[in-house]
């Protein structure tokens, strides 16, 4: 795809869906995306400020690959304003990172080296490193390595397409279900990710859903029942949704820790709207995986560690129901 389009003297960044339109020398609202003579420059590109090799349990995704390795990499920069990042030291750096520039065939060989059966675009919001992230993940494919994004959802229209087929696994926030809040307090709009979103189901990409449970800013159970209702309407029963608890972070320091009584009431609401697998993160709260039809233990965890799995080629070994997920390529 083409990452930018000309408008008179200024282009049009085509990333992510605030379409920036940027003139000479001036930067998205991302601060890693620029105006150079008159053509896209992507500031960060082969320049990572945080490499890591973490189990894909801590992306989260527990239906893709489990037990396995992902070599995670983000760079600076974010196309949103959350006052509550609990990435913020790098999402919001202005600062840009140019020591050492790591050209994507190093990165795949990397994931080589560690056994990796997957690449994560995360930590900070991998659409913005689009160009970077795509090479790579062209790369990691003829290696036989899977991509994820961990992400805010708020991608271009353009770059949601060009995904499909080198994009494997996608974790996205949704962090509230108030379209004021999303562009107040976020940056972002509620109803792109919610297309995007689809889209992306349709193009079957293995979804995920991540939320932040924020205490007085997204707890209302109104709004819980309202993503858990999209969940399980948009993008089907099966689709996990992970519940997350909130620490005083950045800007909101003031605000307490998400109590585990919220997290279980947020559980109870998805159950209630019928989502099969649902999962408390950022607690001690154990999260095993069960068979929907038996309710046997399939995959049994201990934090992001995997203790037992009891899949045989992705099927309960009690009753053979397909449990929902990616788990035999590797």
């Amino acid at each position: 795809m083409e990452y930018f389009k000309p408008e008179g003297e200024k282009i049009i960044c085509l990333l992510c869906a605030h379409y920036c339109r940027l003139r000479q020398g001036q930067k998205g609202m991302c601060r890693v995306n620029q105006n150079v003579s008159g053509a896209f420059k992507n500031l960060v590109y082969g320049y990572p400020v945080a490499l890591h090799v973490d189990p894909v349990e801590k992306k989260p995704l527990y239906h893709f690959l489990p037990s396995t390795r992902a070599l995670s990499l983000g760079t600076i920069g974010c196309n949103f304003k959350c006052s509550f990042c609990q990435n913020w030291c790098i999402s919001q750096e202005k600062n840009l990172h140019v020591k050492e520039f790591i050209e994507p065939q190093r990165i795949v060989e990397m994931a080589l080296k560690y056994e990796c059966a997957s690449i994560a675009y995360t930590y900070n919001e991998p659409t913005i490193f689009y160009p970077y992230a795509k090479d790579i993940a062209v790369i990691a494919h003829q290696k036989g390595i899977k991509n994820i994004f961990v992400t805010n959802g708020f991608a271009s229209k353009e770059v949601v397409e060009d995904m499909s087929g080198i994009i494997d696994a996608l974790n996205v926030d949704i962090k509230s279900f108030n379209e004021t809040y999303y562009k107040k307090s976020l940056g972002g709009e509620l109803h792109t990710l919610l297309e995007n979103l689809k889209a992306w189901k349709k193009n079957g990409m293995w979804l995920e859903m991540t939320t932040l449970i924020v205490p007085t800013q997204n707890d209302s159970e109104e709004e819980l029942h309202a993503i858990a209702s999209f969940i399980a309407k948009e993008l089907g029963v099966d689709t996990p949704w992970h519940l997350s608890a909130f620490h005083p972070d950045f800007h909101e320091q003031h605000l307490p820790h998400t109590p585990l009584s919220t997290l279980r009431r947020a559980y109870e609401i998805g159950k209630n709207a019928g989502l099969h697998h649902i999962y408390i993160g950022n607690t001690s709260v154990e999260n095993a995986t069960l068979c929907v039809t038996c309710k046997s233990v399939l995959i049994e965890r201990k934090g992001f560690e995997v203790v037992e799995n009891f899949l045989k080629e992705g099927r309960c070994p009690h009753c053979n129901t397909k449990l929902a997920g990616v788990f035999d390529e590797y």
